[in-house]
């Protein structure tokens, strides 16, 4: 790599660089202000490790920007939250070309665009793999946690997650997909792994829910971490009347995949869980007394996603 970080920082300011109000300093110094008229602010972060969540063989650098920040963005509209900043810190190698960083930085900005979201600033190191970390920063008035389910409640979702535990499947096993039909469902999997299209509309929509969550772990995981204080029963046949159960079951046969493992336990598809009374959605359970979580009509306990295993 023979450029310098000064050069790479002057580069990705051109890409990230916009004028805004809400923007008292930006990229260049040691650290952004930013400004805004709520006094409640929302703050996670996320990272990608080369190898871990993403493999430059399997995705352009532009979708592996795309899924990082949708990754963070997600979080926080699952919060009821509207994202306004992103801080953005990378490990290169020093083995990237220029036009490799720079179309990093083009998927990241077009995602965050796609949101008026600004990047307002980060830091460059060098290291063994790429790694890239992502704090995402948004205002809210009252957000939505996990853990406000209230029994009575219905069980609903965004959109019918697995498509990205598909994509991972296909790519993990080398299949060779165009032996597979119809071509839309392959396409759909392998680019909702590597650059995941997350319904933010969705989530505001579902703003006067009781509880909510990305569930970018898997929906048994995620499901999981919302009924502490009362119990999560879905119902697979609910589940299975969704439009795209079909699509994504016929893909599953014909690579010998487990459907259930891709909806339950898979993960980084980024659907919205959430919990209350009368809201759009699909609806795929409801909310009793008791604690945990049953998926009825599965006799296989779903397997996928685990961070640590």
């Amino acid at each position: 790599m023979e450029f310098s970080e000064a050069e790479v920082i002057a580069e990705l300011s051109k890409i990230f660089t916009r004028h805004d109000s809400r923007v008292l300093v930006g990229i260049g110094d040691d650290a952004a202000v930013v400004t805004s008229p709520l006094q409640k602010t929302v703050i996670t972060t996320d990272m990608a490790v080369e190898g871990v969540h993403f493999r430059r063989e399997w995705s352009t650098p532009d979708e592996i920007g795309q899924k990082i920040t949708a990754a963070n963005l997600a979080d926080v509209y699952a919060m009821g939250a509207t994202p306004e900043h992103l801080v953005v810190a990378i490990s290169l190698t020093g083995h990237e070309s220029m036009v490799w960083i720079k179309e990093l930085a083009r998927g990241i900005e077009m995602e965050a665009r796609s949101c008026d979201v600004l990047v307002v600033g980060g830091d460059i190191v060098r290291g063994p793999v790429i790694t890239i970390s992502m704090t995402a920063i948004g205002q809210i008035d009252k957000p939505i946690l996990r853990l406000g389910a209230k029994v009575g409640d219905r069980i609903v979702i965004s959109n019918l997650p697995g498509w990205s535990a598909a994509g991972l499947f296909l790519l993990l096993h080398n299949i060779n997909v165009s032996a597979l039909s119809p071509a839309r469902c392959v396409e759909r999997a392998l680019a909702q792994f590597r650059a995941p299209s997350v319904p933010y509309s969705d989530a505001i929509e579902l703003r006067n829910a009781h509880s909510m969550c990305d569930v970018s772990d898997g929906l048994l995981i995620q499901a999981e971490q919302m009924a502490t204080k009362t119990r999560f029963v879905l119902n697979s046949d609910l589940i299975r009347l969704h439009p795209d159960f079909a699509d994504l079951t016929g893909l599953a046969a014909q690579v010998g995949a487990d459907v259930w493992d891709w909806i339950a336990a898979g993960g980084e598809d980024h659907a919205f869980l959430a919990t209350g009374v009368d809201l759009p959605g699909f609806e795929i359970g409801q909310v009793v007394p008791g604690t945990g979580v049953e998926l009825q009509g599965v006799a296989k306990k779903p397997q996928g996603f685990h961070h640590f295993t």
